[in-house]
């Protein structure tokens, strides 16, 4: 058995909170080490064995590589876990069936766009109410099982970030 997927990355959401999302909607189990001190930041070993191209976090060790690049992770999630277009046009988000945005099944582009949601309510809970579809999309998509797993207070989803998270990532990254 692979072993799972590592995440490094300080606690907060960040740039990381995409890639948990996508793990997550894939049912995904992942491990997490996350940078608290400036010193962690270093990585001396991570660095000095070639780990973090361009000396940039997150970083995700899978399937025996060692990831930097949001996009790129996220690519290879989303297509390791067949959660893309059937083909290259699907993804292109041209021809799109009615419950998703790609094809006629789940994938990335329903996760980002909930996520996006999401974060975007907790700064005004009724972004949603003059847009009826997209509340019942909303709706339909949280409901899928991994999503509304990851939903649950417990699990690996990160709270918005706080002051006190906020001045914690500048004394670790600055």
């Amino acid at each position: 058995m692979a072993s799972k997927p590592r995440l490094h990355y300080f606690s907060g959401r960040g740039r990381m909170e995409s890639i948990r999302w996508l793990l997550a909607a894939a049912g995904v189990e992942y491990e997490e080490e996350f940078i608290k001190e400036k010193e962690d930041w270093g990585c001396e070993k991570l660095r000095k064995d070639g780990s973090l191209l361009f000396q940039q976090v997150p970083m995700v060790e899978i399937d025996g590589m060692k990831m930097v690049q949001c996009r790129a992770i996220l690519n290879y999630i989303a297509a390791k876990y067949k959660l893309c277009g059937k083909d290259l046009k699907e993804n292109a988000l041209k021809d799109h069936g009615q419950d998703y945005l790609v094809g006629n099944r789940f994938s990335r582009a329903d996760v980002q766009l909930l996520e996006v949601i999401l974060m975007v309510e907790e700064l005004k809970p009724d972004v949603l109410s003059k847009f009826p579809l997209l509340k019942t999309y909303k709706g339909r998509i949280s409901n899928i099982p991994t999503i509304k797993k990851f939903l649950q207070p417990g699990s690996a989803r990160k709270p918005p970030t706080d002051e006190k998270e906020y001045a914690e990532c500048i004394k670790i990254f600055y």
